[in-house]
C-alpha cells in the first residue's frame, strides 16, 4: 500500500492532503485543548450515571490520537461500569506500521496504543468494530467517504470531534453533505469542537442547528470553534418493519436459548456490557451440536460482486479474526492462523477469483497465488492456482464457545425450552417440568429448533444435514501447512487427524454418521488435492472404519442469517396487510415487536464468520448503541424481511 505519511522534521504529514496530523508544538496537548476541553469531556465523563453510555463521533480518525486521548480520559474520569462508544470515519486508514510509528511519539499513551495496534489490520471499505478494556470501550471505524459512512449510522453522538485536516486542503470533509449528517446524528445538547475557525464551517454548522462560538485555539492557532446542537436531529426513517425496537430500559438480565456459537457469542456481548446472562442448553454443555466439530475453517468466501451477503461475510470475517485473537490464545488444540487457500478448481471459480483479485481489497486480506506458490504455501503440491487468505485458519469451535462464556456474568444451565410466556415485563422460559428461567430479555439461538417456540414458529428456517470426516494423518499428509478449500476443505492435522468435509443433505436433520458420506468426503478430497489424497493413504481406507461427526446446519431462503427483534406474527400481518394491495404504500405504523425478544439463527456454514458480529448487532439493538455495521445491513438481517415479502406477494409462501 502507498504510504499515507511523510515524515518532515520528525512530524507526520499526510502525503495525500499535505497537512500535519497534529500540532508541531504538542499534539497531545492540542487534542486535549481542542477536542476534550472544547467538549467539556472531563466534567461530563465524571457526571455520568454508573451504567451510562457516551457516544463520541469523529470525522477523520488519522493516527487515532484523539481516540486514545479520549480513552485515557475515560479511564480517569468515567464510572467503572460506564461504556464509551467512539465512532469515527476515515477515507485513507494508515497501515499498522505507519500507525505505530506515529503513536510512538506519545509514550504516555503506549498502553492504549498497543491495545489499538493489536486489533489493527488492513481496513477494507465499510465498518469495523473493535473492543477494548473488557468491553468498556468500543471503537467503530467507518472506512470510506465520510458522507457515505455517516449516512449508514442511526445513533446520535453526545459529542463531535471535527478533525478532517484544514478545509482548504480537504474540502470534502467539511461539505454540506457531511455537516448535514453530523446534524442528523445529533440530539439536543450534543456538543462539537474543531480546531478550525473558518467561516464556511461555522455557517454550515449553524445552518444545521448548532450554535457556534469562537474561542482561543491552541499554540499558534489563534481561534477554534465549539458549540452545542439545539433541537433533535432528523433521524433516518427506515421502513417501520426495519426500525429499531425500543431501547431496553428494564432489568439487565437475559436468557439465551442455545449453547452453540450463536448463543455463546450473544451471551458474551451482553455480559461484557454488565448483563447477567443465563444460557439454557438441552445438553447442559456448550457446542454440543453443529458447533461441536473438531475443526472449523475461518475464511471468507466472497461473491465477485457487491451484495449484502458479501458485505456481511467480509465484515464478519474481519470482526471474527479480531475477536478470536482477543479471546483465545493460539495453540495446537484451540486454533491456528495457518492461512487458507481457496483453489480455482473449475472455470467458474477461476472467473470469480479473477474478479476478487482485481477488486479494491487489501492484499493483506487476500491475494492471488500461482499454482507453484499455492504448493509452497500448502507444503504439498496443489493442482491449481488460487486465492490466499493470510489471516484465516482452522479453529476448534468448542474451545471458542468455552472462552466466550468464561465470564462471571454468564451461567450455563441444562434445560430444553418448550415455551415462552410474558408476564408483565418478564419472559418466563418454560420446559416440560415448569419454569427454567426468567428475564426481561430473551435471545433465541437454537438453530432450526428455534421454530419449536410459538413466537418464532413462523420463521422460514431450512435444515441442511452435513458430515465431516476425521482422516488419520500420515507423516506425508502432516506436511499440509494451510487449510485448503474448494468444493470442500481439508485442514492441517489436529491431534493426529485432518478434518475434511463437508457433505450437504438439503432439508434433512439427521445426525447419523454414514459411511456413504465419508466416501463422498474422500471423493471431494481426491478432486480438491490429489497429492494430499494420496499422501494420506485415503484410497486404501474403508470409509466405514473412519471416525466423523454429523450435524444439522440451519439456513434461510436467502442464505442470510436471521438476526434481530421478533414480531408478533399475527399482528404484523394485520398491520401491514395493505401492502398486499399496493407495495408502494408509505406505511408508518410501528412494527409490533414482542418486547425484549430477539433471535440469532440461520448462520448456516458461515457460523464462525457471522455469529460474533451478529452478537454485537443484537447488543447494539438492545442497548441503543451505534451498530457495528451499516444500518442497511442490519435491516437485511431482520427476521421481518420474510414476513414483508410474503405480504407483498399476496400471502404466498414462495419465499420459503
Amino acid at each position: 500500500m502507498t504510504s499515507r505519511i511523510d515524515w518532515i522534521d520528525g512530524q507526520p504529514v499526510s502525503s495525500i492532503y499535505g497537512d500535519v496530523f497534529f500540532s508541531r508544538d504538542s499534539g497531545i496537548a492540542e487534542k486535549r485543548h481542542v477536542f476534550l476541553g472544547g467538549n467539556r469531556l472531563a466534567e461530563r465523563f465524571a457526571a455520568l450515571r454508573p451504567d451510562a453510555r457516551f457516544v463520541v463521533g469523529e470525522t477523520g480518525f488519522g493516527t487515532g490520537l484523539n481516540f486514545l486521548a479520549a480513552w485515557r480520559l475515560w479511564d480517569e474520569r468515567a464510572p467503572a461500569a460506564a461504556r464509551l462508544h467512539f465512532v469515527s470515519v476515515e477515507k485513507h486508514p494508515l497501515s499498522r506500521a505507519e500507525l505505530g510509528a506515529a503513536l510512538a511519539l506519545w509514550p504516555e499513551l503506549s498502553r492504549h496504543a498497543q491495545s489499538l495496534l493489536g486489533q489493527w489490520d488492513e481496513m477494507t471499505a465499510g465498518w469495523h468494530r473493535m473492543r477494548f478494556a473488557e468491553g468498556r470501550v468500543h471503537l467503530t471505524l467507518g472506512v470510506g467517504e465520510a458522507s457515505d459512512r455517516l449516512a449508514e449510522m442511526d445513533v446520535p453522538a453526545d459529542a463531535w470531534f471535527l478533525d478532517g485536516f484544514a478545509p482548504a486542503k480537504n474540502p470534502g470533509m467539511w461539505s454540506h453533505a457531511v455537516l448535514g449528517e453530523i446534524a442528523r446524528l445529533s440530539r439536543d445538547g450534543t456538543t462539537f469542537a474543531t480546531y478550525t475557525a473558518a467561516g464556511e464551517v461555522r455557517r454550515g454548522l449553524e445552518a444545521g442547528g448548532f450554535s457556534a462560538e469562537k474561542v482561543p485555539g491552541y499554540g499558534r492557532k489563534r481561534e477554534m470553534l465549539r458549540g452545542v446542537f439545539h433541537g433533535s436531529g432528523a433521524a433516518a426513517a427506515p421502513k417501520p418493519w426495519f426500525a429499531r425496537p425500543h431501547v431496553h430500559s428494564g432489568g439487565r438480565e437475559a436468557v439465551v436459548i442455545g449453547g452453540g456459537l450463536a448463543g455463546c457469542a450473544a451471551a458474551d456481548s451482553l455480559a461484557t456490557r454488565g448483563w447477567r446472562v443465563t444460557i439454557l442448553d438441552r445438553h447442559g454443555a456448550v457446542a454440543s451440536e453443529a458447533s461441536g466439530n473438531p475443526q472449523g475453517v475461518l475464511y471468507a468466501r466472497l461473491a465477485a460482486i457487491d451484495t449484502p451477503v458479501r458485505r456481511l461475510v467480509l465484515a464478519g470475517y474481519q470482526h471474527a479474526l479480531r475477536r478470536i485473537t482477543e479471546a483465545l490464545p493460539e495453540s495446537d488444540d484451540t486454533w491456528r492462523r495457518t492461512g487458507v487457500l481457496q483453489l480455482a478448481f473449475d472455470a467458474d471459480e477461476r472467473v470469480r477469483q479473477a474478479a476478487l483479485a482485481a477488486a479494491d481489497l487489501p492484499t493483506g486480506l487476500l491475494h492471488a497465488v500461482s499454482q507453484d506458490d499455492a504448493s509452497a504455501l500448502a507444503g504439498i503440491a496443489m493442482p491449481s492456482a488460487g486465492l490466499y487468505f493470510r489471516g484465516g485458519g482452522w479453529i476448534h469451535p468448542p474451545a471458542l464457545c468455552r472462552a466466550l462464556v468464561d465470564h462471571p456474568g454468564i451461567e450455563l444451565r441444562r434445560g430444553e425450552a418448550t415455551g415462552l410466556e410474558r408476564t408483565g415485563s418478564v419472559w418466563r422460559v418454560l420446559g416440560c417440568d415448569g419454569e427454567l428461567a426468567c428475564a426481561s430479555v430473551v435471545l433465541i439461538a437454537a438453530a432450526h429448533e428455534s421454530r419449536a417456540l410459538a413466537q418464532t414458529s413462523h420463521l422460514p428456517l431450512r435444515t441442511i444435514s452435513g458430515q465431516i470426516t476425521a482422516l488419520p494423518a500420515t507423516p506425508e499428509s502432516a506436511r499440509l501447512a494451510t487449510v485448503v478449500s474448494g468444493e470442500g476443505y481439508a485442514a492441517p492435522a489436529r491431534h493426529g487427524a485432518h478434518t475434511i468435509g463437508a457433505t450437504h443433505r438439503m432439508r434433512q436433520a439427521s445426525t447419523d454418521v454414514r459411511a456413504a458420506d465419508h466416501a463422498a468426503n474422500l471423493a471431494i478430497l481426491e478432486r480438491l488435492a490429489p497429492v494430499l489424497f494420496n499422501a494420506s493413504g485415503a484410497a486404501r481406507l474403508d470409509p466405514a472404519s473412519l471416525a466423523g461427526r454429523a450435524g444439522v446446519r440451519c439456513t434461510s431462503p436467502d442464505t442470510m442469517p436471521l438476526v434481530g427483534p421478533v414480531a408478533d406474527a399475527a399482528a404484523f400481518a394485520r398491520v401491514y396487510a395493505p401492502l398486499a394491495r399496493d407495495a408502494t404504500l408509505d406505511l408508518r405504523a410501528p412494527a409490533p415487536w414482542l418486547p425484549g425478544l430477539f433471535v440469532t439463527t440461520a448462520h448456516g456454514s458461515r457460523g464462525l464468520v457471522t455469529t460474533l458480529l451478529a452478537a454485537e448487532i443484537l447488543a447494539a439493538l438492545i442497548e441503543g448503541e451505534p451498530p457495528p455495521v451499516a444500518v442497511s445491513l442490519v435491516a437485511a438481517l431482520y427476521p421481518s424481511r420474510f414476513a414483508i415479502r410474503d405480504i407483498v406477494r399476496g400471502g404466498r409462501h414462495g419465499s420459503r
